[in-house]
């Protein structure tokens, strides 16, 4: 993997994106004054400080069309990330953070300016970000920016972010800067692979944003920030259950196939016939004596509770395997969730046996089941 200026690479697949690498060095330990909590929280980012450098300028369209300038926006806060317009691994975590730590600072929030840039050579049209602020309901909460390939390669050099397409694959920096009023840089976020520490990387960029804004709005709600363990397969796992009311358990000491998706996925794929397509595999596998599916809608990227239960009802005819909404993110992380959609295979014993990332096809999923379980 190519190393970024920033300090992390995050793969992304021109479809969606795939993490790698080591943890950025400007996690919470390496912040001076850090609270004990977070420098022990590996999942959450207080940030590397910038200096108060002037924050490069630059011109480019919003999903709108509309020519917009990073200067423009002096006089607020802005939260300014990079993120590919077809992601659907870490940037969406990044997109949730920064609305949510909007959020947090209630009225205040009036002085904050949500900026992304594209972040992907291979989708740099207007209708590429429009897409995307449409999947994850962020049409009118956030600018997100686009241009030539050219335009944003200029971006992207003055703010040391590595974006390319290699062989398919798009190597891009998930930064996410922090500027003053003034213009100038304040700190260089780089979010974690991990759902469950959404809230709390909220958090803590609402509580930077405050420091900058006059008064010092005090924040709406406040969580800890100690590390929160993921649920993993050698636990009994209770969630509600997305369609309808009860709940839905992945039991210890049983196998399962568990599929992990979002309802932005209709962006990228045609997620309404994959889904319905799956109910072959659920009908067939105690006849084939393979792992029941269970279906997991990771809520916390999603742009509001209960979008998967509209998203369901409106499939016309419900789905012959149960789905639970992770509300915490915890059961992603138990499960090493890196993207969406993403297949787990579990053996009774609780290890995990196979992984994938993507859609199969039925005969391919039942290939791959058949041959994973049965080593198990």
């Amino acid at each position: 993997m190519i190393a970024a200026a920033a300090g992390l690479a995050v793969v992304l697949a021109l479809g969606g994106c795939a993490t790698r690498g080591p943890a950025a060095p400007g996690r919470a330990g390496g912040v001076p004054g850090a609270d004990a909590a977070a420098a022990g929280n590996g999942n959450v980012d207080l940030g590397g400080p910038l200096g108060g450098r002037p924050a490069p300028d630059f011109t480019l369209v919003n999903q709108f069309g509309q020519p917009m300038s990073l200067s423009q926006f002096r006089g607020k806060v802005v939260l300014l990330s990079f993120d590919d317009a077809v992601c659907t691994t870490v940037c969406p975590l990044t997109t949730q953070e920064m609305l949510q730590a909007k959020r947090l600072l209630g009225a205040a929030g009036n002085k904050v300016q949500l900026l992304g840039v594209d972040a992907n050579p291979g989708a740099t049209s207007a209708a590429d970000v429009m897409a995307y602020s449409r999947a994850h309901a962020m049409v009118n909460q956030w600018d997100f920016l686009t241009g030539t390939k050219t335009q944003l390669a200029a971006v992207w050099k003055k703010y040391g972010i590595y974006a390319q397409v290699e062989q398919g694959v798009v190597d891009h920096t998930p930064a996410l800067f922090l500027i003053g009023q003034r213009g100038r840089e304040q700190r260089i976020y780089l979010t974690a692979m991990a759902y469950s520490s959404i809230t709390q990387q909220a958090q803590i960029l609402a509580r930077q944003i405050s420091r900058l804004l006059p008064g010092h709005p005090a924040l709406s709600g406040h969580v800890p920030l100690s590390a929160i363990s993921g649920l993993t397969p050698r636990q009994t796992v209770t969630m509600p259950a997305a369609a309808s009311g009860g709940t839905v358990a992945l039991a210890a000491g049983q196998p399962h196939l568990v599929l992990f998706f979002a309802t932005w996925l209709s962006e990228t794929s045609d997620l309404a016939v994959e889904l319905a397509g799956l109910n072959a595999y659920a009908r067939s596998a105690r006849h084939d004596h393979l792992p029941r599916l269970t279906a997991v809608d990771e809520e916390v990227t999603e742009p509001g509770p209960g979008i998967v239960r509209g998203y369901l009802r409106r499939l016309g005819s419900p789905l012959a395997y149960p789905v639970g909404a992770d509300t915490t993110g915890r059961v992603a992380d138990g499960y090493g969730v890196r993207d969406q959609p993403w297949y787990v295979l579990t053996a009774a014993s609780g290890q995990i046996t196979w992984s994938h990332d993507g859609w199969l096809s039925l005969p391919a999923l039942r290939r791959a089941v058949r041959e994973h379980a049965a080593s198990h």
